[in-house]
């Protein structure tokens, strides 16, 4: 039962204040009043009125509004902001007032003039979140606000706010990229590609140094030429990307004019012997950073620092965007995926390794194939899945999965012979049946073809171990491992195996002690290389590992099928095995 003058209502809510207001009245008390007096006469209370609006309360810089409308509250909110930006216009940036301003819908207390509630308090958060000549929304607001509104907003995810048990779904809108989405369709802004599309603007030389600007437009050269060789990216050319040099530009100006997703920019500094590179990947449409990495080196030969330096940023990239372009398409309504988005969210399910998440790859790879059958990314990955339900016994009938592996592998190489991730594959596939010759030339064209991809590099290491070079193939996972740092440990276990093979056993139980979440492979590996060292205890500590985790384990199904060229060298492998007491 309601006690008297309170009621509840579901209601949208308003709230905003004036950005460095406390800092405006400490320099002229007078004047800033007399100046929010007019602002609030002019423009404020008129904007209010004209959409239904109530104001429930004035607190000094802030006020509280109340609408029966969302959408009414989200337009009176751009119309302000759009207000305050034309009065502003010519005034010095010290004397501005300007608004941030919070929404939020929800059930509120009404109690003679006053409101309360968590709906009150969130706008309150939010409007803390805002920036200056802008406001944030709810998850409830945008939602209920849908396609009703042309406006821009950046989806900030869920956040933590004081005094708020759960986290609330934040949305921001900012004059800036209302303003770029609008002029882009005034101008007829060029279509975004399927695939991920990326604008790499020419690095800024901070060196202070001319000398240094070759260094920095070759070193964005070398990045665009390298992206260009991942397939799977839309990547603008230099000729259009260098007409930014020495230009202020937002990343929406630039996503706008180029019709692309994301950017990347940079800068060079160069003190004394040592040169600093500072690397950034930006969403293009909200301005927001996904990535950032900053690259130290002694300058000794400015040539060889540049591949360096090129070679770890491409690295580093493609994984980068693969992941904002899965959390951009997981945002999709299933009717509106495309081809590519098929292929992504297949990649997605595919990495996750598991029988339930390998079936559900499969299937979305069929999906896109269905709807372009003459996409050869869709074939390749197709490949690589089916290839990894073999080697991880998701399939009864290998010999039927490994015939499907093949066809979807030439498949992929006839639609795109220079497609590295198909030879890649290929390289794979040749290597499940020991047929090295042609392992090894399929790694050759696909290394070729993309010498900067990680996986075609941790690729050669597990080549040359079968060939019998394992001290080299170690090598070429380090290399792998320094390019791609951030995922080095999905191939220590490349790295370990080569030592072990090689007989560096000490060394190798460093490496696989690198492995996230060691399954029964990685403690059979490290109890061999204890057996071989002579540590039988612990040895005997990791067959347990491997008993608990794999019950049914045995030597002959674990290394029986390795495709070592020399069998000498399977001998080899296997007597680690057999010494530490595994089941033979």
């Amino acid at each position: 039962m309601e006690r008297e003058g309170i009621q509840r209502k579901l209601a949208a809510i308003l709230s905003a204040d004036v950005a460095g207001y406390s800092r405006m009245m400490s320099e002229d008390e007078a004047g800033t009043l007399a100046t929010l007096k007019a602002h609030r006469a002019e423009l404020i209370d008129p904007t209010v009125e004209k959409f239904g609006g109530r104001i429930v309360k004035l607190m000094g810089d802030g006020a509280l509004v109340e609408f029966p409308s969302v959408v009414d509250a989200v337009e009176c909110a751009i119309a302000i902001q759009n207000g305050m930006a034309e009065r502003n216009a010519g005034v010095p940036d010290e004397l501005r007032i300007v608004f941030r301003i919070g929404i939020n819908v929800g059930d509120i207390i009404v109690e003679r003039d006053d409101i309360y509630g968590d709906g009150v308090n969130v706008a309150a958060r939010l409007e803390g979140l805002a920036e200056p000549g802008g406001f944030c929304v709810s998850g409830k607001v945008y939602e209920e606000v849908g396609n009703k509104l042309d406006a821009a907003f950046e989806d900030l995810g869920p956040t933590k706010v004081k005094n708020i048990p759960k986290s609330v779904q934040v949305y921001r809108w900012s004059m800036a990229a209302d303003t770029a989405q609008r002029t882009a369709r005034a101008k007829g802004a060029l279509p975004l590609s399927e695939k991920p599309s990326i604008a790499v603007l020419p690095f800024d030389n901070m060196s202070g140094d001319q000398e240094q600007e070759y260094f920095a437009d070759g070193l964005t050269e070398d990045i665009i030429t390298e992206l260009s060789r991942f397939q799977s990216f839309f990547v603008i050319a230099r000729h259009s990307t260098f007409f930014y040099k020495g230009k202020q530009v937002t990343m929406q100006d630039v996503g706008r004019d180029l019709g692309v997703h994301y950017v990347v920019e940079g800068s060079v500094r160069k003190a004394g012997s040592r040169m600093r590179v500072v690397v950034q990947l930006i969403d293009a449409n909200s301005g927001s950073h996904i990535w950032a990495e900053r690259y130290d080196h002694d300058v000794t030969d400015i040539f060889d620092l540049q591949d360096e330096v090129t070679r770890s940023i491409v690295a580093a990239i493609p994984g980068q965007l693969e992941s904002a372009d899965i959390d951009r398409i997981r945002r999709k309504r299933p009717e509106d995926l495309a081809v590519y988005d098929y292929v992504l969210r297949g990649k997605m399910h595919h990495h996750r390794g598991t029988k339930d998440d390998n079936a559900e790859a499969l299937r979305l790879l069929d999906k896109a194939i269905k709807m372009d059958p003459g996409f050869s990314e869709a074939y390749a990955w197709k490949a690589c899945t089916l290839g990894q339900a073999l080697a991880l016994g998701f399939g009864d009938d290998k010999e039927d999965l490994f015939a499907r592996d093949v066809a979807a592998c030439e498949k992929a190489l006839s639609l795109d012979e220079n497609n590295f991730e198909c030879h890649w594959i290929m390289c794979e596939v040749r290597m499940m049946v020991a047929r090295l010759d042609d392992a090894e030339l399929h790694h050759r064209k696909a290394f070729a073809l993309n010498p900067n991809d990680p996986r075609v590099l941790g690729q050669r290491c597990e080549l040359l171990t079968w060939l019998g070079r394992p001290d080299e193939g170690a090598e070429w996972a380090r290399m792998a491992m320094r390019l791609d740092p951030f995922n080095a440990a999905r191939r220590a276990h490349l790295l370990g195996r080569a030592l072990y093979v090689a007989g560096k056993y000490a060394e190798a139980i460093e490496a696989f002690r690198q492995v996230r979440a060691p399954s029964f492979k990685q403690h059979a590996e490290i109890a061999a290389c204890h057996a071989q060292l002579g540590a039988v205890e612990k040895a005997g500590q990791h067959v347990g590992e491997v008993l608990q985790l794999k019950p049914d384990f045995s030597i002959a199904d674990h290394a029986g099928g390795l495709p070592f060229e020399d069998p000498l060298d399977g001998d080899r492998y296997r007597d680690g095995f057999v010494k530490a007491g595994l089941p033979e």
